[in-house]
């Protein structure tokens, strides 16, 4: 395995280009590009410049002139602030520079500002930096606090490099069935060609609707390399939600499960998609695809019957791909990537535009931080992900999809992760060491009596995000697999991850982490002002992994942006004094009793401790007394378990205005696609 220095080797050549700070730039000068970083050990503690975000309205950088984002024509978004954090020498200062408007594709953001630095820090500079950003104290010191020079020019120029340098080794495996990173990168090719052939441009919507099936990074790939914009799609969509999404992304071509082909029917006729590619689960299954077809279709009877005239077989596209030239495109590192849509559980969905170098950004940090993971333990000789959360979800596009290829890993795709039996069996047949997820998904397992017999010796890393891991949860993790979870955060618009513990802790602290390199974070009341140490207000994060805007959406991009360049996260939280943030709650989800705010993080990760409970989820009711009072909805573990039994257990464990007064058993809980409990379906 490819050791995972922030620097390594990736076999594939680079686009070496300059960056001068405080020099205006446009998006087509070659100075746009960050200059590759000189190879360096990760026990360094290196500040190379670093990429920043675009503004929203006014940034305020290190005190001096605000710089204007730039506006892309198509798309009517202003790119959101993301105010570069500082780098590691403490002398040096960013300069803001006017950033140019972009013509026609509407698909390329403003050119980033640059910073200078000195390439070692000196420890009074670190020390002085920490007083201000607390988190770094608690920092290893093999860890950096800043990310270096971007490596690449664009997220396809990352994933071909890897693709040349693991040319033999397996890429992505799904039901048996492996593609090696040589055959990714030629079907990939082959896929592109083909949309080209269908006359679509750089800055083109292609969306895809699949679950973790071999198909989905075939696509991604192909349009990444060709300049195309990623739309990703839940299969699990109803008509109106998809034909939403497909209008407003303004989407030109759509690749699409049969399975989910009947929605895509009653939907694509008020949309704009031109081109539709139908895929089956057994197409990139050579013989044993036509029975996983066979079982699919006649068996399990998972594809309703539907009708797309003038739809064409992936299979179909591949072949005719392969007699086609590729055009290799022009792709930079302010290209928009993709369009992550988010916020569909308050309101209308609204499209992240995450740039290549917001991507790019945040694989380099995490890239960075995993290093934590083997400062105690040893490193596996080769990595193997388990990709159990669909790759249309930022949380495993960026950490399964993303990583893995970076660092030259196999990640194991699980198409239908509810399926928890045929989950551990797919598991029992690979050595894996990474394992990200979330709690839900984590205690089902451990429900599974099959999963607790399951060797766990290679398993470095568990990672959860998604949803607060409960301490319940984390506790019997440890227990039956040996890894302790280390949990982060982040969102769609932060590409995703902000924060993320050490992956050498040994005890699960119930916080989502430290601020990973590079990124600022700050708890804030609803005035803006930073609120004191230990006290709650909202998560407010600033870095280069933070989006460019959301699509079409100046109105929503500035209300989620603060003047300095932090994203409103919408999340409430408190740091310590040593930087750990911990997640109190959603805003929204506060339940308001009497005036004292009750949290229904807090309540669930309590009453998930009771021995009878399975799973819980907490939310607010009105009360004609108090305003509203807590109310619980319980699956038992044990059929004998009662109200009140729940209720004592809380009296014990809760003050007074915090305990529920209601409690409501179910069979079971409604959850996303992704796992998480939905309490609005609850209210």
């Amino acid at each position: 395995m490819a050791k995972t220095t922030t620097k390594g080797k990736t076999g594939g050549e680079k686009k070496k280009t300059s960056a001068r700070a405080g020099k205006p730039q446009t998006a087509a000068s070659d100075d746009t590009q960050p200059k590759a970083a000189p190879k360096r050990s990760s026990t360094r503690a290196a500040a190379e410049k670093k990429p920043a975000a675009k503004t929203a309205a006014k940034a305020a950088d290190t005190g001096k002139k605000s710089a204007k984002a730039a506006t892309p024509k198509t798309a009517g978004v202003k790119t959101a602030a993301a105010k570069p954090a500082s780098t590691r020498s403490a002398t040096s200062k960013a300069t803001a520079s006017k950033a140019a408007g972009t013509k026609a594709s509407g698909t390329k953001a403003a050119p980033a500002k640059t910073a200078s630095a000195r390439t070692t820090a000196s420890k009074p500079a670190r020390a002085a930096k920490a007083a201000q950003k607390p988190w770094l104290k608690s920092y290893p010191k093999e860890i950096p606090a800043e990310i270096g020079a971007f490596e690449h020019s664009s997220l396809g120029d990352m994933l071909l490099a890897s693709c040349r340098a693991f040319a033999e080794r397996p890429a992505f495996t799904c039901m048996d069935k492996t593609l090696t990173f040589a055959e990714l990168e030629k079907a990939s090719r082959d896929f592109a060609a083909y949309l080209q052939s269908k006359g679509l441009k750089k800055g083109a919507r292609v969306a895809i609707m699949m679950p973790n099936v071999l198909q989905y990074p075939v696509v991604m790939l192909a349009a990444l390399r060709a300049g195309f914009v990623v739309v990703n799609v839940n299969p699990l969509y109803t008509p109106r939600e998809l034909e939403h999404q497909l209008k407003d992304a303004g989407a030109e071509a759509i690749v699409i499960l049969e399975n989910f082909a009947k929605t895509l029917q009653t939907a694509i006729g008020k949309t704009d998609v031109k081109h539709v590619v139908v895929a089956t689960m057994g197409d990139m299954m050579g013989l044993k695809g036509h029975i996983v077809n066979f079982v699919v279709r006649r068996v399990k009877k998972l594809v309703p019957a539907w009708e797309l005239p003038d739809h064409v077989p992936f299979k179909s596209a591949m072949k005719k791909g392969a007699g086609l030239r590729f055009e290799p495109t022009d792709v930079g590192i302010d290209d928009i990537a993709f369009l992550q849509y988010t916020g569909g559980t308050t309101g209308v969905a609204k499209g992240a535009m995450l740039l290549h170098r917001n991507v790019l950004a945040n694989v380099m940090q995490n890239e960075i931080w995993q290093e934590t993971a083997y400062l105690k333990r040893p490193r596996p000789e080769r990595s193997v992900y388990i990709c159990a959360l669909p790759l249309y979800h930022i949380y495993a596009l960026t950490v399964n999809a993303m990583m893995g290829m970076k660092l030259g890993a196999q990640n194991i795709l699980i198409p239908n992760p509810r399926d928890i039996p045929a989950l551990v069996k797919e598991l029992g047949k690979y050595d894996f060491s990474v394992f990200p997820g979330l709690n839900t998904l984590f205690n089902a397992l451990l429900n599974n009596e099959d999963f607790r017999k399951l060797d766990f010796k290679n398993l470095a890393l568990t990672f959860g995000g998604g949803m607060a891991v409960q301490r319940s949860v984390a506790k019997r993790w440890k227990e039956v697999t040996g890894c302790p979870v280390a949990q982060g955060y982040g969102l769609s618009e932060t590409s995703p991850v902000a924060t993320v513990n050490r992956f050498d802790n040994e005890e699960f602290n119930g916080t989502i982490g430290l601020p990973i390199p590079s990124t600022d974070v700050a708890i804030r009341d609803d005035n803006g002002r930073d609120v004191k140490t230990g006290e709650v207000g909202e998560i407010c994060i600033r870095g280069p992994q933070v989006m460019g805007g959301y699509w079409n959406r100046p109105d929503e991009t500035k209300k989620s942006m603060t003047k300095d360049g932090f994203f409103k996260s919408g999340d409430m939280g408190v740091m310590d004094a040593d930087g750990r943030v911990k997640i109190v709650d959603r805003k929204k989800d506060m339940i308001n009793v009497s005036g004292f705010n009750v949290y229904p993080n807090e309540l669930e990760d309590v009453v998930a401790q009771h021995p009878g409970v399975s799973e819980v989820a907490a939310i607010g009711v009105p009360d004609e007394h108090s305003g509203e009072v807590p109310k619980l909805f319980v699956v038992k573990k044990d059929d004998s378990l009662t109200e009140e039994d729940i209720i004592a257990f809380c009296r014990k464990e809760l003050t007074g205005y915090k305990r529920p007064k209601h409690v409501e058993f179910r069979s079971e809980l409604p959850k996303s696609n992704v796992g998480k409990i939905l309490r609005r379906e609850l209210r």
